[in-house]
């Protein structure tokens, strides 16, 4: 199966259940990670886990340096990289506590450091993108899903913009004309990246909010959190199953 690693998003600096064996901090050809990567278990079984804003939630999305931690990831050994998704829900199937497993995406951001290979980190080089996420893992994403109980939205695209605001009402609208039935800020470039270093990645995304214009009054961070702790609770059964299913050979 390969060793999984989980880059934890927002609500997600601990993972229920992960016992921490060690904390390394690290250094990249692109600089240091959002937080030491940690070793540990869940499950019984050997992950990696990174939070992807850092420690205390203080790195907002368009300021997380990817490159540097899908670099770490790969050259600790992983294979399999797991990324957790707070995102607002656009479509109709989408509202506030359901758990989405994306197969697509669409890229609304910019300014960001894109790839490794950009001719100067790197040789320009180009990877096949046509089906952004791995699909064996999210084959196995859905099975652990189904194992915990856990009933998850599949297909689904997300698209990503640059935040850290949220958008309006508009933005939302051409985004449902585009074809996404999720929005969020963290898809891209981790996916991408991971791609060019030949990692498995897929995401498990959890809605906590209406996008703007999709629900009623405006949205408040109060709503915000009472549903990302929700679906954090939720997780936990989650991603015990997929590590039991994705320990290190």
């Amino acid at each position: 199966m390969g060793l999984l690693a989980i880059i934890g998003g927002s609500g997600f600096q601990r993972l229920p259940g992960f016992q921490v064996i060690e904390a390394k901090p690290l250094d990249t050809p692109f600089g240091a990670p959002s937080a030491p990567l940690v070793h540990g278990c869940l499950a019984g079984h050997p992950i990696l886990f990174l939070p992807r804003h850092g420690e205390g939630h203080r790195l907002p999305p368009h300021r997380v340096n990817y490159r540097a931690n899908l670099w770490a990831l790969h050259a600790c050994g992983a294979q399999r990289v797991l990324g957790l998704a707070a995102v607002g829900g656009i479509t109709a199937r989408f509202g506030p506590r359901v758990f989405a497993v994306p197969d697509q995406l669409i890229d609304y951001t910019h300014g960001r450091d894109q790839s490794f290979h950009d001719g100067d980190a790197g040789a320009v080089a180009h990877v096949d993108f046509t089906e952004p996420y791995c699909p064996e893992l999210r084959m196995d994403l859905l099975r652990a899903c189904a194992a915990a109980g856990v009933v998850a939205a599949a297909p689904a695209t997300y698209g990503v913009t640059q935040g850290p605001r949220l958008e309006t009402a508009a933005e939302i609208a051409r985004m449902e004309r585009d074809g996404c039935d999720l929005v969020g800020m963290t898809g891209l470039p981790e996916a991408a990246l991971a791609r060019e270093l030949g990692l498995c990645y897929a995401s498990l995304a959890f809605v906590v909010n209406w996008a703007a214009g999709k629900g009623e009054g405006a949205i408040t961070m109060t709503a915000i959190e009472a549903h990302l702790g929700f679906c954090a609770g939720q997780s936990g059964p989650i991603l015990a199953a997929l590590a039991a299913g994705s320990g290190a050979p």
